[in-house]
């Protein structure tokens, strides 16, 4: 007699995947636009795109993960916060071309679906996406037995957003004597955890659960603080300022993501001293041995994003700020650049 294989025997649990998207579906909803049309668990996500109040909309997308961030949640074996990183990555990337993020899409694969674990995620998206103001429209659970060890698991986001064409930033008025406005992060944000494991873990001998001097946390919960969301401030002050182009500083750092927006006559000059820098990099920095100028093209160092704006308007863009309750500087300028000159350049206050 021959022995009835199923796809429970291999590896694969339907009725653990149907539970799961019930008991998520709570939690979705409270992230719901009035533009949505169809409910979880459909075929595609339905959204209709409010065309009434845009003459001319473009649609802006990004699709990110939060990289190797996922190693420090596998040791911690602390899942709730990972999913804000995920969406924050998307939407920050979203927002700094002047769009509002609509909507966001998740990719969750593992071995084996683990219920609780597998919710925690879920429940760290929809609070990423109510931070964003974006709804969480759908995404995908798969489970792949073998392919993962276990309880391990991946992560994927995909967002669209949408802007007026004529509001699109794109950095092309960025002139000399602009200046640039620094918003702090809450830490490393999602970015240069492969060098902060190696120099943490390996080099210094560290544990998830010890505490370096100077950090108020845990190495393990330093890690794991969740990357700020910038979407709700800025959009404020897309509404009253000329922003004429922000920078999120994701991997690559300073080097790598200001030339992204500049115009290449122009170089950037930031003014170490003008922002405090968060113990944990200068932790990473004197354990590591790591150099000065390799910690600003890894590292945000304590500036998750930067706006560039005319000089007279950057008090009251600050003030704005301030009143929205983030925590902002002035930390550099725009200047002519030489032709032999890289576009940045981190001087010394």
């Amino acid at each position: 007699m021959t022995d009835n294989l199923t796809y429970k025997d291999a590896g694969v649990d339907i009725d653990t995947a149907n539970e799961f998207v019930e008991r998520i579906k709570t939690s979705i909803k409270t992230t719901a636009r009035k533009e949505v049309v169809s409910g979880i668990g459909g075929f595609g996500g339905l959204f209709r795109l409010n065309t009434v109040d845009l003459k001319n909309p473009v649609l802006v997308s990004s699709t990110d993960g939060v990289g190797t961030k996922l190693r420090v949640a596998h040791m911690m074996d602390k899942h709730d916060t990972i999913g804000i990183d995920l969406v924050a990555m998307s939407v920050n990337d979203v927002v700094v071309q002047g769009a509002e993020p609509l909507f966001f899409l998740d990719y969750l694969a593992t071995g084996k679906i683990e219920l609780e674990k597998s919710v925690q995620i879920v429940e760290g998206i929809t609070e990423g996406c109510r931070q964003a103001g974006c709804t969480l429209l759908g995404g995908e659970t798969a489970e792949m037995p073998g392919f993962y060890q276990p309880g391990e698991y991946d992560l994927a986001g995909f967002c669209v957003g949408v802007v007026e064409s004529e509001k699109l930033i794109t950095g092309s008025t960025i002139s000399v004597n602009d200046r640039i406005i620094g918003i702090a992060s809450s830490g490393l944000h999602s970015n240069g955890y492969s060098l902060a494991r190696k120099v943490l873990l390996e080099k210094g001998k560290l544990g998830v659960h010890d505490k370096i001097p100077g950090l108020e946390k845990t190495v393990g919960l330093e890690l794991l603080e969740p990357t700020r969301i910038y979407v709700k401030p800025l959009l404020n002050l897309f509404k009253n300022f000329n922003i004429k182009g922000l920078v999120h500083i994701t991997g690559g750092g300073f080097y790598d993501n200001i030339p992204r927006i500049i115009p290449q006559v122009c170089r950037a000059v930031i003014k170490k001293g003008t922002w405090p820098i968060p113990p944990i990099f200068n932790a990473i920095r004197e354990i590591g041995n790591v150099e000065g100028k390799e910690m600003f093209r890894v590292f945000n160092m304590g500036i998750g994003m930067m706006i560039i704006v005319p000089e007279k308007e950057c008090d009251a863009v600050l003030e704005r700020l301030h009143v929205l309750g983030e925590k902002a500087y002035t930390i550099g300028f725009l200047e002519k650049k030489d032709d032999q000159a890289d576009q940045v350049l981190i001087a010394e206050g």
